[in-house]
């Protein structure tokens, strides 16, 4: 039996954090999954595979920690390790497909990983299947992904039914990457396969862009009678033609006359909750804002509404007749002092 260098394998240094593990991994799976290697597709799923078992190590915590743990020691470990699974087995007469522990092929052990890796990580020889099932059990991984929503739909709120494509564990190999010692001819030894999911969402009314909305148990599939993880919807808000939105305050340009602005007004402005009057004051500025109280968005925590507010866009008269244009004349004079 050989040793793994997962380290080197990664091409990461033992003390890495875990997002360059992370990056390093997925780089070079990239690079070296079968679907990218068509002129030599063994030798990519062997360097799959290999990479794989890397990334099941150290990307997780406490596989991790073990494996630096073992350091030098580790056929110490390894003697010790086959001294206590053969005890195990002829005390309860319990037997399993140990695989071949004297060096033989890799991926031909219980998890389709080295043999390295069964002996230390998959806890392949304790008693009885409900011991192994425990101690080895693991939640499924919290997953994200993002949701696009209308300004209406996150004013309205409530239900929605949502289509998205995630990661789900491959029915094929049952998330294990291996098919009677072989590499899963369906997720190339991820585990993992893309899949189109329905889901009936509850929208918080006014949530806002970035925030998320969290379905429980419906994440990753867990391990060893572990629980689902979490699905995570981070919501973008798509452009709307009217309105832009400010935390939960909301701006709408409105178009009016001259004379509103000059001489005041009543006017119909669009809101969210539909059509409402507003008072222009006399000798309004063009481009003045004013304040809807209460009609913005929904608040998320507390209660209550942001504000609308109103941008004035004069509108200049067009194709004057003479008439027009002589009373203008006249009024042009008199702010002059012509008249």
């Amino acid at each position: 039996m050989n040793y793994k260098d997962y380290y080197a394998i990664l091409g990461v240094p033992k003390g890495a954090p875990e997002k360059d593990i992370k990056s390093a991994y997925r780089k070079l799976a990239r690079k070296w999954h079968p679907d990218a290697n068509p002129d030599n597709p063994k030798a990519a799923e062997e360097k799959f595979k290999e990479l794989s078992e890397a990334y099941e190590v150290l990307g997780d915590a406490d596989k991790r920690k073990k494996y630096d743990v073992l350091g030098s020691d580790w056929q110490q470990a390894s003697r010790q390790a086959e001294q206590q699974r053969r005890y195990r087995t002829q005390q309860d007469q319990t037997f399993y497909d140990f695989g071949n522990f004297g060096g033989g092929q890799a991926g031909g052990g219980p998890s389709g990983f080295s043999d390295f890796f069964d002996m230390f990580f998959t806890g392949v020889g304790k008693r009885g299947a409900a011991t192994q099932s425990s101690a080895f059990s693991k939640r499924g991984q919290d997953l994200e992904t993002t949701i696009e929503l209308s300004l209406r739909d996150a004013y309205d709120g409530g239900k929605k039914s949502v289509s998205l494509q995630l990661e789900d564990t491959c029915s094929r190999c049952r998330g294990t990457g291996t098919v009677d010692g072989r590499l899963c001819p369906v997720c190339h030894g991820t585990g993992h396969v893309l899949a189109s999911k329905k889901f009936e969402v509850t929208i918080p009314k006014g949530i806002g862009d970035g925030q998320r909305i969290r379905l429980q148990g419906q994440g990753g599939a867990g391990t060893g009678g572990g629980a689902n993880g979490d699905l995570f919807l981070v919501v973008t808000l798509a452009e709307d033609p009217t309105y832009k939105r400010k935390a939960d305050d909301l701006y709408v340009d409105l178009p009016v006359n001259l004379f509103d602005l000059v001489l005041g007004g009543e006017v119909k402005v669009p809101t969210m909750a539909g059509q409402v009057s507003m008072t222009i004051p006399e000798g309004t500025q063009n481009n003045r804002l004013l304040r809807l109280s209460g009609k913005g968005m929904p608040k998320v925590k507390g209660g209550g509404a942001g504000d609308q507010y109103v941008r004035l866009i004069g509108q200049l008269p067009q194709n004057l007749s003479e008439k027009e244009r002589k009373l203008f004349r006249e009024l042009a004079a008199i702010r002059n002092g012509k008249k």
